[in-house]
């Protein structure tokens, strides 16, 4: 009687090892993503194909489309994409540290023919009220950075000439994204500094 074959018998198929989604690598493509388009306009069937993973698998990484634009903003911050710390140092005059912000938006949010504007900034007019928060928390951060250090120069006004400072940078990533042009941006941003400056007492000049 002819033995039938069973799995120990024959040569089993060998399986190619299960891809390794790499979530690092996820985050810096899903930035770019969220950069370009938005954060309403980037669903979660256009992030798993630029993903290349299921929408299960985009859960079991990020938790949620929210969990991931966290991620995204948190690389964007880290990356120092407007280095406010290293412009606003201590001991510079106040006007020109402030011009040299101004100067470093206009050319930093206009600089990509696709990725343009602040990703903090834009993500706080999201229409989805867990982005907002999100990128709200990062901008305070920002705000109290900036507020911080003008402080060190004129402490009596500190929150009206950082609420100046900091919708000025709101403006120029929101002129940005409409599609201001690099040259009129910086244009605008000199003219932002020179107005600031006579906004100081004559000591902090």
């Amino acid at each position: 009687m002819q033995r039938i074959k069973t799995m120990s018998d024959t040569e089993k198929t060998i399986k190619a090892p299960r891809r390794v989604f790499d979530r690092e690598s996820g985050v810096q493509t899903a930035k770019a993503l969220f950069h370009q388009r938005g954060y309403d306009a980037v669903g979660i069937t256009e992030l798993t194909k630029m993903l290349n993973i299921n929408p299960p698998s985009l859960y079991a990484a990020y938790g949620s489309k929210a969990g991931l634009f966290e991620r995204c903003l948190d690389l964007y911050v880290a990356e120092g994409n407007l280095p406010a710390d290293k412009i606003l140092t201590p001991g510079r005059p106040l006007n020109e540290a402030v011009a040299d912000l101004f100067m470093t938006a206009a050319r930093l949010y206009a600089r990509s023919s696709v990725q343009r504007g602040c990703l903090v900034a834009e993500g706080m007019r999201a229409d989805d009220p867990q982005a907002r928060e999100l990128a709200s928390r990062y901008g305070e951060a920002g705000i109290q950075f900036i507020r911080s250090y003008i402080r060190q120069y004129e402490p009596a006004r500190d929150r009206e000439l950082s609420d100046y400072v900091v919708t000025t940078l709101r403006g120029f990533s929101a002129a940005a994204v409409t599609g201001l042009s690099k040259a009129r941006l910086t244009a605008v941003a000199q003219l932002a500094g020179q107005a600031f400056s006579t906004l100081l007492t004559p000591k902090n000049v």
